[in-house]
């Protein structure tokens, strides 16, 4: 069974998001990356497979500058056999289509049977990667799994639905599936592991930007304003002026 696990690093929730003199990208210098939330559920799950498979395979996937390999190490440390680095520059700007591209050709010949990634990254939210690299791999692809069971040659995921609904689906392999935060419980690097990370393989792929759809013209801080409008009159007057502001400024159907 070898299993392939999208992670990718993101600026900390507590982190200073200062915008550096471009005003296209951050102030790194102030920035404390770490491994998107999701992805550790993510790596969680394929290292659970993993122990309950003779002769399974752990790769961790990432993109990004040199400093993403911080965070490949850590998912090492947890278990993780080797890892494959995408190296871009350092504010490199890509799209969930270009991403998943540039992944598909980096892996298409490892034939992994199952690729996980986390639902969403915690930075830009997209939610789109794993979706268009199964496809592009003519991969089965479900999203929101809150769980997974191999049987038989197929894979069995617990999906999250709206309001307290599950659905239960059960695919073909290879598989990419997106998994959702909290459907597992996942584990610190061990001190042995951690020794054991710095050994372990990782292989560097040159990433070429010249066919990224997205680029980023500005970034800027919201600004903040204040503004209190008194509504005066009699009752009538006032809740005539209140509807005519709820329905033709804030939008209020």
């Amino acid at each position: 069974m070898r299993i392939a696990v999208l992670i990718k690093q993101v600026p900390g929730s507590e982190s200073p998001l200062n915008i550096d003199s471009s005003n296209k990208a951050l102030d790194e210098s102030q920035v404390a990356y770490i491994i998107n939330e999701s992805d550790n559920y993510a790596i969680e799950e394929a290292l659970q497979i993993c122990d309950n498979n003779e002769n399974g395979e752990v790769v961790i996937i990432s993109m990004g500058p040199q400093r993403v390999q911080k965070v490949i190490r850590e998912a090492l440390a947890k278990g993780a056999h080797r890892a494959i680095h995408i190296v871009t520059d350092s504010n490199e700007s890509t799209d969930p289509l270009t991403t998943a591209s540039v992944l598909a050709d980096a892996i298409k010949n490892e034939k992994f049977d199952i690729v996980f990634s986390g639902l969403q990254s915690d930075d830009l939210g997209f939610g789109q990667t794993g979706v268009i690299l199964g496809e592009m791999l003519e991969m089965s692809t479900a999203t929101l799994a809150m769980s997974t069971e191999l049987s038989d040659g197929k894979i069995k995921v617990k999906r999250e639905l709206e309001s307290g609904y599950f659905q239960w689906i059960t695919m073909t392999l290879p598989a990419s599936i997106s998994v959702q935060s909290g459907c597992n419980t996942p584990r610190y690097p061990s001190l042995k592991g951690i020794m054991g990370a710095k050994k372990k393989e990782i292989s560097e792929v040159k990433f070429d930007g010249a066919n990224s759809s997205q680029e980023i013209k500005r970034l800027y801080a919201p600004s903040n304003s204040k503004e209190t409008v008194m509504i005066e009159g009699s009752t009538d007057e006032i809740v005539k002026k209140l509807v005519d502001v709820l329905k033709n400024e804030i939008k209020i159907a």
